[in-house]
């Protein structure tokens, strides 16, 4: 017998000929034939036939049984799952901003062309470069964006640079947006303290190489910097390298890219321009508190330096002497387009909307705090005896996120990241990242972002030790956690072997 908490697909429920809405009769002629035939079904796609109430029961039990932010701490780490402000929301629902059309008139669509010059003049000061395209769609987009237009910069140049290379820590999507480009990856090693191994970066640096893909601070929680003793002080962590990486990498002629995944821990403390970077990108879904985890939409806007404008995607917000604004697709060594309209509108409105509600004193706050919540949760580990079986992979103290090694745990307990990570959900958490970075043995990637309390932070160690006191007894319950969801551990290899992606119907 089939039970109310029991999901079967939409695909399962319903009936032939019941439906949620029925429109009326037409009260103009029919209009036939405006379709090609060939276009059109020869029988009508079989699709689920449920009433109005049976849709909103099915999607919002759903709902129920998902992990969000509004429901409980969310440490994903490099994922930056910060509260997402209600009031952006209010705005972004604002008539002006969500009725309009990507086809609207530009001259009929000027506070929409204001808001995203505004915002791109914004991310430009953050970046410290002075060029920005809100274009791309999401992080990984805007990766591709830099790639193209760091091989369009060579390539108008008269140079065949087919070589990007990336260190070990890089996020899985740096690899992949290189391949995509039709470039070839190259692994750059990491020394003992996390940061870039410049002995291997200075033998595989050469006339090949297109650009370095550089996330800082990487997905380690380390900074690679060289700036000055007040930052030393702010950031924690140095291994003053930033400086020498940009020297090697400019001194073969190639582009230094900045993954600003992480750019949590840094705005308006220090500027990747600044660090001599020539191309950003920036994901508006992470640090800039569009919602995000369910799929989209994100944003990946990119900043470059002048060198590289020439080369931005069109089209390109521009005002005009009078105040007035246009979009300007006259860019003649443009890689063109890489998406249809101008991005994803929605996303601009919310992250200016936290621009001008922060400020700049704000969002440097927000970093600040960041790296303090981070530290401070890594110090309470510390404190209740976790350090011995889940130890910091690289240094002692860490930017927005850090990285523990389960492999101690798993030796000296028996059982794994994936146990524990499992077993945190009993606690009402959701699960750090496991088994990333690919370096760190048992990876567990911790990011507890500026808006999370103490209280939460101290609940959260306290079960991590409760988990591994736990352990210490009977691994078996962590080995078979979680026991309070409404799905149990599932057979994820198998999931990701053979996964069911097709309804019969």
């Amino acid at each position: 017998m089939r039970t109310e908490r029991e999901t079967r697909t939409v695909f399962e429920k319903g009936a032939p000929g019941r439906r949620a809405f029925v429109c009326p009769e037409l009260d103009v002629p029919a209009r036939d034939g405006l379709l090609s035939e060939r276009f059109r079904r020869a029988e009508p796609p079989r699709l689920p036939e449920l009433s109005e109430p049976e849709i909103v029961r099915h999607y919002v039990n759903l709902s129920k049984r998902n992990f969000d932010l509004d429901s409980g701490f969310y440490p994903l780490g490099s994922c930056t799952m910060k509260h997402n402000p209600r009031l952006h929301e209010r705005v972004a629902a604002l008539p002006g901003h969500a009725r309009l059309h990507p086809l609207q008139d530009p001259a009929r669509a000027q506070g929409a062309l204001e808001l995203m010059w505004n915002l791109e003049r914004a991310l430009s000061e953050i970046a410290g470069l002075p060029h920005v395209s809100l274009q791309p769609s999401a992080g990984s987009h805007g990766e591709l964006a830099g790639v193209l237009l760091t091989r369009a910069y060579h390539e108008d140049r008269g140079e065949r640079r087919t070589k990007v290379l990336t260190p070990d820590t890089a996020h899985g999507t740096n690899p992949a947006t290189v391949t995509m480009a039709g470039l070839e990856v190259v692994k750059v090693g990491t020394n003992a303290d996390g940061g870039v191994d410049l002995d291997d970066l200075r033998a595989k640096a050469d006339e090949d190489t297109a650009c370095l893909m550089l996330t800082n601070p990487n997905t380690l929680g380390i900074f690679d910097a060289n700036i000055e003793e007040i930052a030393r002080i702010v950031l924690g962590i140095f291994d003053a390298n930033i400086e020498e990486i940009a020297r090697i990498v400019h001194g073969v002629g190639a582009t230094l890219y900045y993954d600003g995944a992480n750019l949590n821990a840094v705005m308006g403390v220090t500027r990747p321009g600044d660090m001599g970077f020539d191309i950003v990108h920036f994901n508006l879904h992470k640090t800039f508190t569009q919602p995000h985890g369910g799929g989209g939409p994100g944003s990946g806007p990119i900043a470059v330096s002048d060198r590289i404008e020439p080369y931005l995607m069109v089209p390109r917000v521009v005002r005009a002497d009078d105040g007035t604004f246009d979009l300007d697709t006259d860019r003649p060594k443009t890689i063109g387009r890489l998406r249809g309209f101008q991005g994803n509108y929605g996303t601009f409105v919310r992250s200016y909307a936290y621009i001008r509600s922060l400020g700049a004193e704000g969002l440097k706050d927000a970093s600040q705090v960041a790296v303090l919540n981070a530290n401070y949760l890594l110090a309470r580990l510390r404190a209740l005896g976790v350090a011995d079986r889940l130890p910091l992979a690289y240094g002692k103290l860490c930017m927005h996120e850090f990285v523990l090694s389960g492999a101690p745990m798993k030796r000296e307990l028996q059982i794994k990241t994936l146990d524990l990570a499992k077993r945190l959900l009993d606690y009402g958490f959701h699960p750090p990242t496991v088994y990333f970075p690919l370096l760190v043995d048992e990876a567990l990637l911790v990011e507890p972002t500026e808006t999370e309390t103490r209280e939460t932070l101290d609940a959260f160690a306290e079960a991590v030790a409760e988990i591994l006191r736990e352990a210490e007894s009977d691994p078996e319950i962590a080995r078979n956690a979680p026991y309070s969801t409404p799905v149990r551990r599932l057979d994820e290899a198998a999931a990701a072997k053979r996964p069911v992606i097709r309804q019969p119907v």
